[in-house]
This record gives structure tokens, C-alpha cells and sequence, in this order.
């Protein structure tokens, strides 16, 4: 029984020990490499960082420019005619939101999300008399390709002599800024994504 335990220690399992046998593959030697070993591992075409050469995850903030342009575009707008008036947008008084642009698997994804009003003044002829009006024009929350679905509500200043058909047609007036507004949105989706 004696010879038996000892065969059994040497048999015994050694994970941590490594194998010094002559057929064991040799230990690497480390080596410096030379400057054309590095340009040879280095990814080309990669979006982002330099430090994410893998492209696997990196956002960027892009609300100062965002804001800064999206206010451009809109007080590029200019005045509209209606049937009865015109009416010309002021400034932006609000433009509160999120743009980034995101790199994930070395792909570039871009996407915003905005609330706006925009301060308007205008002139309508009613009962054969001038009157100005000024309010504002909200934008409730929209999204990166949902300008289809832009909505614009009305806030007409305090102009308590308007009759109720009066302030009807000078709002439905006012909503013909929704196709300027969401084609210079649309610029600026584009200019977004080429960023």
C-alpha cells in the first residue's frame, strides 16, 4: 500500500504549477516594438477619440452649439404675408433641450430634443382698422426625426378688443410659420448628422 500512496502524489492535481516538460512551449521573451509594428496594429477610419480606437461607446455633448444654431436658423426666418396682415418673428426667447452625438461600434448616431418659443410681432387689418399684435409661438417637445409631427401653439399677447373669429384667423395665420420653422429645423438635422 505504500508504493500505491506514492504514486498517487505524484499524480496529484497541479493547476498553479506550471509544467517544466521539454515538450512545453517556451515563455515569450518581450521584445520592443518598432514604430512600424505600431502603425500595423493602429485601426484606421475610426470615429471619435483617438483614445476609442475599439469605437465601442463615447458621447458628446453638443447643447451650447445646438442652441447657439438652432436660434440662428430661426431668426433667419423673416416676415410672413397673410390675407389680412404679416407678422415677423423677433428673437427666441426659449430654446431649452439636448443634442449629443454618439459613437457605438464606430458608428456615429446623432439625436436632440428641444423645447422652443419664439416671440412674435405683427399687423392685422381688423373692422378696416391696423392693429398690432404681439404674443408667442410655443414648440412643445420635439425629437430627432419627428419634425413631421411639429405642433405650434399660439399666445396672443393682451389684446383685449380682439373678437373671438378675429383671434381665431390671426392664430390660424400664424400657423403657417409651421412649415418655415420645420424646414430650418430640418437644416439643422442635417447639419447634425454631418457633424
Amino acid at each position: 500500500m505504500e508504493g500505491g500512496g506514492v504514486a498517487e502524489k505524484q499524480a496529484s492535481y497541479t493547476y498553479w504549477v506550471r509544467d517544466m516538460r521539454e515538450d512545453a512551449a517556451p515563455l515569450p521573451v518581450p521584445r520592443k516594438l518598432s514604430a512600424d509594428d505600431i502603425s500595423k496594429q493602429e485601426q484606421p477610419n475610426t470615429l471619435g477619440s483617438v483614445w476609442n480606437k475599439a469605437g465601442t461607446w463615447e458621447e458628446k455633448n453638443l447643447n451650447a452649439w445646438a442652441s447657439n444654431r438652432i436660434k440662428e436658423l430661426l431668426k433667419s426666418l423673416g416676415s410672413l404675408e397673410f390675407s389680412s396682415g404679416k407678422a415677423c418673428i423677433d428673437e427666441v426667447s426659449k430654446c431649452s433641450g439636448d443634442a449629443f452625438l454618439v459613437t457605438v461600434r464606430n458608428k456615429k448616431r446623432v439625436g436632440y430634443t428641444y423645447e422652443l418659443t419664439l416671440k412674435f410681432n405683427g399687423e392685422w387689418l381688423i373692422q378696416n382698422e391696423k392693429k398690432k399684435i404681439k404674443g408667442h409661438l410655443d414648440i412643445p417637445e420635439f425629437s430627432f426625426g419627428e419634425l413631421e409631427d411639429l405642433q405650434i401653439e399660439v399666445r396672443l399677447g393682451e389684446e383685449k378688443d380682439l373678437a373671438g373669429e378675429d383671434k381665431k384667423q390671426i392664430c390660424k395665420d400664424l400657423g403657417l410659420f409651421l412649415t418655415p420653422i420645420r424646414q430650418k429645423l430640418s437644416d439643422f438635422e442635417q447639419e447634425l448628422k454631418d457633424r
